[in-house]
């Protein structure tokens, strides 16, 4: 693609840069200072939810992707925070855009990019992961609603969920794939117990929730009764997507780079040690492929041609990177690695510890490496499927 700015693009990237520069106070280190209001200054200046349509609480403008690409690179390059990201803004909302009803759209949408309402997928079950199809959570009609029983597990922040957008059985006598439902509902109906499950980040950002004739209206089905695994593709679809965002790996490896310029070893700074600066050029021709990987989706995408292979490695790649970036940076933090808890020796509140554990489950969430291997050589390069396993 043509990456020579036009001078209509050069002026859109004063005008944020200049909008990053009168509010520089509103944020510290990539991070807001007041969360709710930081997201609604975006809205409102379009630097997020720019295309999504004002009749649903967006900007409403045109999609134009080199100067969502401009706002990405000056918004990293300020270390900004690019607001909510949660799994309601980056999952849902773009779900509910493409398969939603229109009420749907209206009620959901707009409070949800304000950050107003927190959302929770549950689609993993205890023998459901990878074999998504195989769930069991079961909806039986009454009436206008449906009774859901069941239990989902590795339920990303259910514990501080207003809602959640759910994946059950509606149709037990169907085939696997076509008696699915797609369906929302608040946390706080009766019949619902959410367990933290504790990680070995020392947090529990995951959980196990459980149903008991939770009665949900019929009307909070997304996109048709029996049509959840098309739907549910259509969100994974979006989490892959953001799982492998390379503008945030570029992000992070920025912030190694700093961070080895800053550790020093008897007195030599940690970039300045070959066998450190090796493995940091690794990565950093890894990070840039796949930004370049990225610059090509953005070609496809303006000319309507299909992300193909590009697109199936996204995620795959970005979540190992993100990994691989925060080993750097514990090796180089040497014994100051191991700290966990605050104190006077922590260094980025304890980011570079708790990602390193904490992407290391990303790997395996959102679909594990294993499965997105087997998308890309079958789904990408043609090759033959996975044999299935013999049977005993």
């Amino acid at each position: 693609m043509d990456l020579t700015l036009t001078p209509e693009m050069a002026r859109f990237r004063d005008e944020v840069r200049a909008f990053l520069q009168a509010h520089r106070s509103e944020y510290d280190a990539g991070q807001p200072k007041d969360v709710l209001a930081w997201q609604r200054l975006l809205i409102d200046n379009g630097y997020a939810a720019r295309t999504i349509p004002k009749a649903y609480g967006g900007y409403g403008a045109e999609p134009d992707i080199l100067k969502s690409r401009i706002i990405t690179e000056e918004f990293i390059r300020a270390d900004a925070p690019r607001g909510i990201a949660n799994q309601g803004v980056s999952m849902l909302v773009p779900t509910l855009l493409e398969v939603g009803s229109e009420e749907q759209k209206k009620q959901w949408i707009g409070p949800t990019l304000r950050g107003e309402v927190i959302w929770c997928q549950g689609y993993s079950e205890p023998g459901a992961g990878s074999d998504l199809a195989s769930l069991q959570t079961k909806a039986i009609e009454a009436g206008d609603d449906f009774l859901i029983s069941g239990q989902k597990i590795w339920t990303s922040t259910a514990h501080q969920a207003d809602m959640i957008f759910c994946l059950v059985r509606t149709e037990p006598d169907a085939p696997k794939h076509e008696g699915i439902s797609y369906i929302l509902f608040p946390m706080t109906t009766p019949g619902i117990e959410v367990r933290p499950l504790t990680t070995m980040t020392g947090h529990a950002e995951f959980n196990e929730v459980f149903f008991t004739d939770v009665r949900v209206p019929k009307a909070n089905v997304v996109g048709g009764r029996g049509r959840g695994w098309f739907v549910a593709n259509t969100t994974l679809k979006h989490e892959r997507g953001m799982l492998g965002d390379p503008n945030a790996t570029e992000a992070r490896l920025n912030a190694l780079i700093e961070l080895m310029k800053t550790e020093t070893v008897g007195g030599e700074r940690i970039i300045d040690n070959p066998l450190f600066r090796d493995r940091l050029m690794q990565l950093q021709a890894r990070v840039f492929a796949m930004k370049f990987n990225g610059m090509r989706l953005l070609t496809a995408a303006q000319t309507g041609e299909g992300a193909g292979l590009a697109g199936l490695v996204v995620k795959l790649q970005g979540c190992e990177l993100n990994h691989q970036i925060a080993a750097l940076a514990i090796d180089a933090l040497g014994e100051l690695g191991i700290l966990y808890h605050d104190g006077p020796h922590l260094r980025a509140r304890g980011n570079w510890q708790r990602n390193y554990m904490f992407d290391l489950g990303l790997i395996i969430g959102g679909g594990t490496a294993q499965i997105q291997k087997n998308i890309i050589s079958e789904r990408g390069l043609g090759m033959p499927r996975e044999p299935s396993p013999a049977k005993a």
